[in-house]
């Protein structure tokens, strides 16, 4: 399933459109539950592990998960250091990879980064920012870790996509309801 997603845009106006596209009205636990639900039934299903990671600014956490047996210890901290990257420059993994064309040491370079600086950030993609309307910033990342970097991309931008069609489809029963 994962070699059937297309490649993702390395355009940054692309990708940063892209990016503002999914910006939230507000964001909760709920928003993170079906977010990282959806993630983690298309990768159980595509037989793929993966770490599943959604948090707000503020590091906490909203939903952890792994897909399914098979995640390395490095999935966990490749999971921090995407959402350290997200969190500090405000865009995707993928856009900073394709800004940089995977380059550490020239991105390290370009933000005058320390040794230590640059161990805790990743040009790898799987790590993609949530916004809400009328906040400025970033008010927390969604992070896969464990598959390769453009994959995880699409699946990110795949599972948002399906969450914005489930929000936009969605009538619950009980706001049909009408109480006598």
């Amino acid at each position: 399933m994962l070699d059937a997603l297309p490649s993702p845009t390395r355009s940054l106006d692309d990708l940063s459109r892209e990016e503002r596209a999914f910006t939230f009205a507000h964001f909760t636990c709920e928003h993170a539950w079906v977010i990282g639900n959806i993630l983690r039934n298309a990768l159980r299903t595509a037989d793929c592990p993966a770490i599943i990671h959604i948090s707000l600014s503020s590091s906490q956490t909203l939903f952890h998960s792994p897909s399914m047996p098979g995640c390395m210890p490095d999935d966990e901290a490749q999971t921090r250091r995407k959402a350290a990257t997200v969190l500090r420059w405000g865009h995707s993994t993928w856009y900073l990879h394709c800004k940089f064309n995977g380059d550490e040491k020239r991105f390290s370079e370009s933000y005058g980064l320390t040794v230590d600086e640059k161990a805790r950030y990743s040009l790898e993609g799987g790590g993609y920012p949530i916004f809400v309307k009328g906040l400025e910033g970033v008010a927390g990342s969604v992070v896969l870790s464990g598959i390769d970097g453009e994959q995880a991309h699409m699946v990110l931008l795949k599972a948002l996509e399906e969450y914005r069609e489930l929000r936009n489809d969605f009538r619950s029963p009980m706001r049909s309801m009408t109480v006598k």
